[in-house]
């Protein structure tokens, strides 16, 4: 049985993205997947999704959803902020839903 390193965000946590094209936006953690060191942030890293016809989607649909990024990306809100404070830096934007 293998063991994960403890993480640094949770399920509900409210973070701020540290690095790539989300940078600087504020989000809640939905999901968290240890295994790959990746967690999914409302609102954030939108992509497409092709969904083949269903009984939900009789013609079929191009949905917005959320996709996953690194682990080392994101650093908990209140933390980002005491660092802000501390160095006299401007604060991070909520993210657009």
């Amino acid at each position: 049985m293998k063991r994960f390193m403890k993480l640094h965000v949770k399920k509900g946590d409210e973070v701020v993205v540290l690095a790539g094209k989300e940078k600087g936006k504020r989000g809640k953690i939905i999901a968290v997947a240890p295994k790959t060191s990746r967690v999914i942030v409302e609102g954030l890293q939108m992509m497409k999704r092709h969904m083949r016809k269903s009984q939900q989607h009789p013609q079929g649909a191009i949905i917005e959803r959320e996709g996953s990024m690194h682990l080392s990306n994101v650093m908990k809100a209140d933390r980002f902020d005491a660092r802000v404070a501390k160095r006299g830096g401007a604060p991070a934007t909520p993210a657009e839903a």
